[in-house]
């Protein structure tokens, strides 16, 4: 049966017997149903498998496609992809479009199924190990969450025959030996070493992903120290080449990459390009060579054009090869190497690269260069006299290498002469058979060719329509003959053979015809019907690989290269199949090129000099003075064959003190800088990232003339940035999501634009399409993920710079080539605010643009919210009559008037649909006076209600979420709240759980009309438990309080928090100095007045359990290298000296900065706090000045990361006995105050070393659950009139959900990881999800946490707004973003990195009442200051990085929705 079903298979050979006839190749004929996909050879044989498209059928020949079969193992329509084992001929596995998959070890005469738990990922479903092809990784489908899209990984070791788990949320995983180049040095980590990206410890952010080292299955795994002492987060890719694996390293706030390379695992180095960057998909590694890594690094936002880099023979330091490379999308490079030639490389690049540079649409005239010797120089390519341009890698028309392969010298390509590349369809067939040399023309018209027989054969077949036959050569390409195709008329698909390129056999496959009559062909070349005879071996000679303009053999490596050639004009076969050519070498004598710098060595023009302190050998350097034997800074490149000659690596005497670092002075050294101007109007820092190049601290202000200054060194020096000088700068705009790049506005159409923090000449122009508008509208918008990508909001209409004429409006215009001139689009007219909503996870968003229009482009009308995804052609209205609306996260917020001037408030997820929020049904407000959304980054949301709204006089209560953010229960009534809708509540930055607030102390009072009297209280349970703050045992002076003694209710630590706070940079906590905190208050029954005499500075170390007086007074503060040093300066009085502290506030020590007592305004330093340099600004007489205070001088060595410079910190809950803190045991590192380090490089996760317990549940773990109520006894009952939530709706609401429970009263901290013990909502009764019966009895059901994205319940949109700007605060609240690219109250660890204390100010929407007096913009510029374009700035509140405009919503006086720049970048 099995030979009649063969003879039914759809395949029509047709063979032509050419055995008459000598002079043609033997072709052979077969046609199929479908496109044949993904052909591929199995090496050094005549099988080929390939999969037909459509019908999903793997078909087989071992024939070289004279005969086909279906593979009968595998079941027609199953299988979507087939790969082959790299490194092994009899392997290949088909993955199947379920779970069922097949493999065969036999070159796929037969094979077996097996199956996964998971699907295939799409996109690198199978890692081989390079030399055990039963070690396979499969990983499976990436399953996307909140925030990030991870996966499982598995592995097996005996090809299949079982899969075993290897790592969970993962994001990508490779054995170490990938290729067969790399070796650990350890044959048993060879064997068993997997490497992989995963999730952060406590975040699925892309920027928190780790490097991860395991040998045995990830029974353990370690965390590599890239950078020098430190592991680095921000993985997000890794790739084999050769002998080294490289990973790559992002930061938030830049698309500048970080690349480390590896040649063993163990030891890593940053690659390090010179002055030039590494961008987010703009690098390509390429092809490159045993000895060293090429990198192609794109040049060019706008145009498709890179630079060429070499590295070392460590892949550490990259030289620059050639610049303007060509380029084309999805980081193709027109680059390729010659096979089997060390040295000779083709590359393309742009020849006109200055008048393209700037210009996105400006043609690129492309020219082919080659290099013989390695990159160092290239040459133009020759046919005869003429220049020959050739298309590459970009435009390439046929499978395999573009243009050689293992035929020694051999070369063909499609172009042109003249100067410059045309049209491929205007290029003809040329070739050359001195490896590149010299080219001649071979054929007229595109063709795609192939070598065969060693280059004794090269085939071509015409490739710009159809034809009817195909050509071949005996002789190099010199002269042709041709052969009909027996079907007629063809068009060419793919013309293939053995990957080495010696067998006599040719497959291309084809289409005929068009529509319904297209046919689908494969064609089988076989040129041993040519009848030639075998070669012998008087008929071949030795040809070399490269010669030079002298016509003789070079060197490369240290050795000339030969092979043994068939001579061309000889008419033989050499029929030596799988039998690939083989160099020989002859030994140069040494040379300069022959060596490159040693270990810890760089370039520095002709000479290698010491990158670091060098290493003296053991027992030597016993004095300063003496001498070692030591490396002279050059090694010979590791495999070179050099003999004799130039020695350039012999050792040379050199001093012991290059051993030695020059001694740290101890000193603290200050720069003072006067500015003649009234006022400093803002600044910010435009911090480098840790994946970021270079070593600048860069400062940028506006005085309030209107000029720009920029530092790069922290304020020791100020410039006015280059091209700037003498125009007036109206607003500064840093880029909201690129720390890098920073817009300085002018009055008029003119914009100044830097995209490397205004260093050098970096700063360019461009014109606007109108200028700014004067409405105090945002006027530079951009895009959270495309950097060039640019809203500008500008001025029509509107006479000398008025905004009040009936015909000056706003129009809102979009670039996406970063304001080049010709790349604007109008976007709307009579605009308010417009603004790109783009997120990871929210589908088709990239063009997705929301805009506030009024209606009828009539400002007396409504606005209304309309969003467009193609630049407004077309539109969709979502809300009509609408207040403002902002992006948070995952989150768009609107807020519209309805009846009676109140507010409602709409979100949407999806961009496209909108519910409305709503408070819980317990919480008893009459109207919806005020609302501030305080934090939601702990997996839950705080949110503040408005409950006495008169002056002077506010307070309300907060709610807080479950972890879906769907119900609220109270967590603390009478919390503070001002006019603005700022309220008393900050987070601890770095720990979480913890948070302060104060509270209105005396409410009774207040509501008959009394002023408040305050108090504070913190939790440490994130919301569960709020309580008093314990004073001090003792003032700074040993004295005891007045009140001590009398009970915490009468005499507790009070603090004055943020709506006191004249710089909402001034946070009580550092994300990077985990535990402490610093504060202004008193000791007392309550908060004194902020300018009272019982006003004293306070620090903890403890996470605020434990609080010890700084100083008498109050003090200005600033957090540097992490917390290891602490500088305050008093507040408002003059001064001549600051306090520093190097043992988190233990000690105290003076620095006097000045002469003359001089008044500080603001004190500063980067955003991170992680630099040792700080900025005082200061008023004297009729000026201002800053003054630069350096630390740097204090240590000479930076910490490491041992028990000799750190110690660990566990943060505890007061109540507690043990050290269980939201159900787990967390450690960080903390610096000791012995150790005469810096810390230096920012730890990754704050610090976080590791959670070593996972402690049970008790009752701290838990809070009452929605409807129920704390009890004087801790207990929660049920509010009275209340009724419990139905807990069988969770399963409606999720499909993947199969049981639930009866309601407790209780429900876990959603923060909390306690497993076990006391689980109070769990003590009830289980049920089964209707449909989930069979898994409810296996007990494989889940909890309730995917409620949030299966319905938009309304609250959930106000709880969206906290981790909006949680997100999107920078580490001083230079910023607000109104979300980031991650999602959800998930996308942050529990173990917050920003600060919290935003979240109370960040948005308060207020219904108009009639005691509010006087408009939003009078209220906000008396805190802010200022006036042009929503900049209301000055000094003390000029954001780091241009966020914060808080704002309040009142429907009467058309203000703004959660803060004026929320997400609109400033």
């Amino acid at each position: 049966m099995r030979f009649f079903r063969s003879i039914l298979l759809p395949v029509l050979l047709l063979v032509i017997d050419s055995a008459a006839e000598d002079s043609k190749p033997k072709i052979t004929s077969s046609k199929f149903d479908a496109q044949p996909e993904n052909l591929f050879y199995f090496d050094d044989s005549e099988t080929v498998l390939f999969l037909e498209s459509e019908s999903s059928v793997v078909w087989r020949t071992d024939s070289a496609g004279e005969s086909w079969k279906k593979v009968s193992d595998i079941p027609e329509g199953k299988p979507f992809e087939i790969w082959k084992h790299p490194y092994n001929n009899k392997l290949a596995v088909a993955l199947g479009m379920s779970k069922t998959h097949w493999v065969t070890k036999d070159q796929g005469e037969t094979w077996r199924s097996f199956e996964t738990k998971d699907h295939p990922d799409p996109g690198y479903p199978l890692s081989f190990h390079a030399d055990d092809i039963d070690r396979i990784l499969f990983h499976g489908l990436e399953e996307c969450g909140f925030v990030s899209c991870t996966g499982k990984s598995y592995y097996t070791t005996d090809g299949f025959e079982s899969l075993q788990l290897l790592r969970e949320n993962r994001k990508m995983c490779q054995w170490a030996r990938n290729t067969d180049l790399f070796s650990t040095g350890d044959a048993k980590k060879d064997k068993n070493m997997v490497v992989c990206i995963v999730e952060g410890k406590y975040s699925s952010r892309s920027i928190n992903n780790r490097l991860v080292l395991s040998s045995d299955f990830f029974d353990s795994e370690v965390e590599p120290e890239l950078a020098t002492g430190r592991t680095v987060s921000g993985i997000i890719n890794m790739a084999a080449v050769k002998g080294f694996l490289v990973a790559a390293a992002k930061s938030e706030g830049t698309d500048e990459l970080a690349l480390y390379v590896t040649d063993d695992t163990s030891i890593w180095h940053r690659a390090e390009f010179g002055d030039h960057r590494v961008e987010e998909d703009a690098y390509t590694i390429l092809e490159s060579t045993n000895y060293s890594i090429q990198v192609d690094v794109m040049s060019s936002s706008l145009i498709d054009m890179g630079t060429l880099f070499t590295s070392n023979s460590n892949g550490t330091y990259f030289t620059r090869n050639i610049e303007h490379t060509n380029r084309g999308p999805f980081g193709f490079v027109d680059f390729e190497k010659i096979t089997n030639i060390q040295g000779i490389v083709l590359v393309n690049t742009v020849s006109n690269w200055e008048d393209v540079q700037g210009h996105a649409f400006a043609h690129k005239k492309v020219i082919s260069k080659i290099s013989f010797d390695d990159g160092r120089t290239f040459h133009s390519l020759k046919a005869g006299d003429d220049d020959l341009h050739l298309h590459s890698v970009t435009d390439q028309s046929n499978s395999g290498r573009v243009f050689s392969s293992l035929a020694p010298g051999l070369v063909m390509g499609v172009g042109n002469t003249g100067d410059q590349l045309k049209k491929y369809t205007d290029g003809d067939l040329y070739v050359s058979d001195d490896a590149g040399l010299n080219w001649r023309l071979a054929r007229k018209e595109a063709h795609k060719y192939e070598f065969g027989d060693d280059g004794s054969v090269l085939v071509a077949i015409y490739d710009e329509g159809e034809t009817d036959e195909i050509a071949w050569s005996l002789d190099h390409g010199k002269t042709w003959k041709t052969v009909e195709l027996p079907d007629g008329k063809i068009k060419a698909q793919e013309l293939t053979t053995v990957p080495d390129s010696t067998s006599l056999k040719f497959i291309l496959t084809a289409t005929k015809g068009s529509g319904r009559r297209k046919e689908y062909r494969i064609y089988t070349l076989d040129f041993a019907g040519l009848r030639l005879r075998k070669c012998k071996e008087s008929d071949f000679e030795d040809w070399y690989a490269r010669k030079g303009d002298d016509g003789k053999p070079t060197c490369i490596m240290g050795h000339k290269t030969y092979f043994r050639r068939r001579k061309a004009d000889i008419e033989c076969v050499i029929d030596d199949e799988f039998s690939d050519p083989v160099p020989h070498y002859e030994e140069c004598e040494c040379t300069i090129d022959d060596y490159e710098c040693d270990f810890n060595f760089v370039r520095n023009g002709d000479e290698c000099v010491a990158a670091g302190k060098m290493v003296a050998p053991e027992g030597e350097c016993r004095d300063i003075h003496d001498t070692f034997k030591g490396s002279s800074g050059w090694r010979k490149i590791p495999g070179n064959r050099c003999i004799g000659g130039l020695k350039k690596d012999e050792p040379v005497q050199r001093p012991c003190a290059e051993t030695k670092n020059p001694p740290a002075s101890g000193e603290v050294k200050h720069t003072k800088h006067p500015f003649q101007t009234e006022a400093i109007k803002e600044y910010y820092y435009l911090e480098r990232t840790d994946a970021g190049t270079g070593d600048d601290e860069t400062v940028v202000l506006l005085t309030s003339d209107r000029k720009a200054f920029v530092s790069h060194d922290h304020g020791v020096t100020w410039e006015e940035p280059h091209g700037v000088k003498g125009d007036e700068i109206a607003a500064i705009y840093p880029h909201s999501y690129f720390n890098d790049v920073v817009y300085l506005v002018t009055p008029s159409r003119k914009v100044h634009y830097s995209k490397n923090r205004l260093l050098g000449d970096s700063t360019h122009i461009f014109e606007a399409p109108e200028a700014p508008n004067t409405d105090r509208l945002q006027i530079l918008g951009f895009h959270p993920k495309e950097k060039d990508w640019i809203i500008w909001t500008g001025g029509k209409d509107c006479d000398h710079g008025s905004s009040s004429g009936n015909d000056c409006h706003s129009v809102a215009h979009i670039s996406k080539k970063g304001g080049e001139s010709g790349s604007w689009d109008t976007l709307l007219r009579f605009v308010q605010k417009c603004q790109f909503v783009w997120r990871e996870h929210r589908q088709g968003s990239e063009d997705l643009i929301f805009c506030e229009q009024y209606e009828l482009e009539d400002k007396t009308r409504p606005l209304q919210l309309i969003s467009s995804e193609d630049r407004f052609e077309h539109k969709t209205v979502h809300n009509q009559n609408v207040v403002n609306f902002a992006t948070m996260s995952e989150f768009i917020i609107v807020a519209s008037k309805v009846e009676d001037q109140w507010l409602k408030v709409d979100a949407s997820i999806d961009g496209k649909t909108f519910a409305e929020a709503a408070f819980p049904r317990n919480f008893k407000v009459q109207h919806q006076q005020a609302y501030t959304v305080l934090d939601s980054s702990t997996h839950a949301v705080f949110l503040h209600v408005t409950v006495n709204n008169d002056d002077d006089r506010e307070y309300g209560s907060i709610l807080k979420s479950n972890s879906n953010g769907t119900s609220y229960v109270l967590s603390v009534n009478e919390v503070n709240r001002n006019r603005a809708g700022y309220v008393d509540f900050e987070k601890m930055q770095g720990l979480e759980g913890v948070a302060i607030i104060n509270v209105v102390g005396n409410v009774n009072e207040v509501n008959k009309g009394s002023l408040k009297k305050k108090k504070t209280k913190i939790t440490h349970n994130d919301g569960a438990d709020w309580s008093l703050l314990s004073p001090p045992e003792k003032d700074v002076d040993e004295r005891s309080y007045k009140c001590s003694g009398k009970g915490l209710e009468k005499c507790s630590l009070h603090l004055h928090g943020y709506t006191e706070r004249k710089d909402p940079r001034d946070t009580f906590s550092s994300p990077s100095a985990v535990g402490l905190m610093l504060g202004v208050g008193n000791v007392g029954e309550f908060l004194g007045k902020y300018n009272g005499p019982d006003t004293d500075t306070f620090i903890t170390r403890d996470g605020g359990i434990t609080w010890k007086e700084v100083i008498k007074g109050k003090y200005m503060w600033e957090y540097g290298d992490q917390g290891s040093i602490i500088v305050i300066v008093e507040e408002e009085v003059p001064t001549d000296h600051i306090l520093y502290s190097l043992d988190e506030g233990e000690h105290w020590r003076e620095y006097k900065f000045s002469n003359d007592k001089v008044l500080i305004n603001d004190i500063s330093t980067v955003p991170s706090d992680t630099s040792t340099k700080f900025l005082l600004w200061g008023r004297e007489g009729h000026g201002v000045f800053t003054i630069n205070l350096d630390f740097s001088g204090l240590y000479d060595r930076m910490c490491k990361l041992d028990e000799d410079d750190y110690y660990l910190w566990t943060p505890r809950h007061p109540a507690q006995n043990n050290n269980c803190l939201f159900g787990h045991v967390a450690q960080y590192y903390r610096k000791k105050a012995s150790a005469k380090c810096f810390n230096g490089r920012k730890l990754v996760d704050n610090g976080l070393k590791s959670v070593n317990k996972i402690c049970e549940c008790t009752r701290k773990d838990f809070e009452c659950d929605y409807n129920f109520e704390r009890q004087t006894d801790n207990s929660c009952a049920l509010s009275t009139g209340l009724s419990p939530a139905d807990p069988s709706k969770i399963c409606s609401t999720n499909s993947s959900i199969t049981e639930y429970y009866d309601i407790t009263g209780y429900r876990k901290i959603p923060i909390s990881t306690c497993e076990g013990g006391l689980e109070l909502d769990l003590t009830s009764t289980p049920h089964a999800c209707p449909g989930h019966e069979e898994e409810f009895e296996r007990k494989h059901g889940i909890s309730g946490v995917g409620l949030f994205f299966a319905i938009v319940i309304p609250i959930a949109a106000a709880a969206g707004v906290g981790y909006w700007v949680h997100q999107n605060w920078d580490g001083k609240f230079g910023r607000i973003r109104l979300g980031e690219g991650g999602s959800s109250f998930d996308s942050d660890a529990p173990w917050v990195r920003w600060p919290v204390v935003a979240f109370s100010a960040a948005v308060a929407v207020l219904a108009a009442i009639p005691l509010l007096v006087g408009s939003l913009w009078r209220s906000v510029s008396n805190r802010f200051g200022g006036r042009y374009g929503a900049r209301t700035y000055n000094t003390r509140a000029a954001f780091a990085r241009g966020r914060g405009d808080y704002a309040v919503v009142d429907p009467m006086d058309e203000g703004e929705l959660l803060g004026e720049d929320s997400d609109e970048e400033v």
